[in-house]
C-alpha cells in the first residue's frame, strides 16, 4: 500500500506560509528549518496520520500563473470561514467563477497567492 505523506508547497517564506495554513486548518508545526516547515493534524482523531501533512519549502522564484493543484476546504459555515481566513491574511480572488450563477464556492488566495476554495457547508 502507498499513501501520500505530504503535499509540498513552494514558498518564498515557508514559516510565514506554514503559520497561515496552520491557523486556517488548526494544525500544528511539527518540523522547522530555515528552508522547510511542516504542519500536521494533531488532534487525536482517526484522521491523524492519515491526512497528508503540508510541507512548505523555500524556493528562490515567485509563484507564476495559476496553481495546477489546490485545496478545497469544507467548513461548517462558509461565510464565517471566509471572513476568518481574510482575518488571517487570505484574500478573495476572481478567476472567472463569478460568471457562473451556479458557483457555490469562494476562491481565495493565501499570502503568497496560492489559490484555494472554500466550499459551501454540506
Amino acid at each position: 500500500m502507498t499513501r501520500i505523506q505530504c503535499i509540498t508547497v513552494d514558498s518564498s517564506d515557508p514559516l510565514k506560509l506554514a503559520n497561515f495554513w496552520a491557523a486556517v486548518l488548526s494544525w500544528e508545526i511539527t518540523y522547522k528549518t530555515d528552508n522547510e516547515v511542516c504542519i500536521e493534524l494533531l488532534d487525536g482523531s482517526s484522521a491523524q496520520g492519515v491526512i497528508p501533512d503540508l510541507l512548505f519549502i523555500k524556493v528562490p522564484d515567485s509563484k507564476a500563473g495559476k496553481n495546477r493543484l489546490h485545496l478545497d476546504l469544507r467548513p461548517d459555515d462558509q461565510a464565517a470561514e471566509v471572513a476568518r481566513i481574510e482575518g488571517l491574511g487570505g484574500t478573495r480572488i476572481e478567476i472567472g467563477q463569478s460568471t457562473d450563477p451556479d458557483t457555490t464556492w469562494v476562491v481565495m488566495a493565501d499570502p503568497e497567492g496560492n489559490e484555494f476554495c472554500v466550499l459551501k457547508a454540506l
